[in-house]
Parts: C-alpha cells; sequence; structure tokens
C-alpha cells in the first residue's frame, strides 16, 4: 500500500466510531459531571475573584511604602536604602535623558503615588487595548 493510499484508508477507519451498547448512559455520566463541577468551579472562582478585588482595593487604598522605617528590621532597612538607591540613580538617568530631548520641565514628580499609579495603570491598559486590537486584526 502506497503512502497516497494509506492516508485516506485511516482517515475512512476513524470516520467510523464503533458504536458502544452503552454510549447514551456514558454520555449521560459526563454530562452530570462537567454540569455539577461547572457550578462548583464557577462559584470557587467568584469567590476566589471577588476577595481578591477587595483586598486589592482596600490594600491600593492604604498604600504605605514606608521601607527605611527605623522600626523596620536592618534586613528591611538595607533593602529599602537599596531601593531608595537605585530609585536616585534611575531618577538621574531619567532626568539627563529629559534634559536631552528638552523635556526638563515635565514634572511627574510633584504628583502623588497613587497618581503615578494610576497613569502608569492607564498606560498600561491602552497599551494592552492596542495590543488586543493588532492581534485581532492578524487573526
Amino acid at each position: 500500500m502506497s503512502a497516497d493510499e494509506f492516508d485516506p484508508a485511516i482517515e475512512r477507519l476513524f470516520a467510523r466510531a464503533p458504536q458502544m451498547p452503552d454510549a447514551a448512559l456514558f454520555a449521560a455520566d459526563v454530562e452530570t459531571k462537567l454540569q455539577s463541577s461547572t457550578r462548583i468551579r464557577t462559584l470557587a472562582l467568584t469567590l476566589a475573584g471577588l476577595i481578591g478585588g477587595v483586598i486589592a482595593v482596600r490594600e491600593s487604598m492604604h498604600l504605605d511604602l514606608r521601607i527605611t522605617d527605623s522600626q523596620a528590621p536592618v534586613a528591611g532597612r538595607v533593602i529599602g536604602q537599596g531601593l531608595q538607591s537605585a530609585s536616585l540613580n534611575v531618577q538621574d538617568a531619567v532626568a539627563a535623558g529629559l534634559t536631552q530631548y528638552g523635556l526638563a520641565d515635565v514634572a511627574l514628580g510633584s504628583m502623588g503615588g497613587m497618581s503615578l499609579f494610576w497613569l502608569t495603570a492607564g498606560a498600561l491598559i491602552a497599551l494592552a487595548a492596542a495590543g488586543v486590537v493588532k492581534l485581532s486584526q492578524e487573526i
């Protein structure tokens, strides 16, 4: 049997699935299991989403990033100092880049932390939406 004859023969064999005597009972059993697990899964995911959303909103409302507090453990203070140093280095680099392009008068540092958070979140959402539009055009 050549390769040209083999593929259609296999397709014909698998196109006709044999009927089992208890096929209807099996299908009903699988459908029942799917329906019961779907309800439980939906309830669990909804509950987890609600709890996570409440925690996220609560934490974003009470955001307090005092890493260099004197009451913090030594490791926390060291990490805080390292983050502060890295932040200053990044700020200096960004300031140098803005000065080079003539945008040194743009003052984002005067905004509060939550304002910068929401500005960044909005930019990321816009970027994600643009990605979705581009992906939907490609498909």
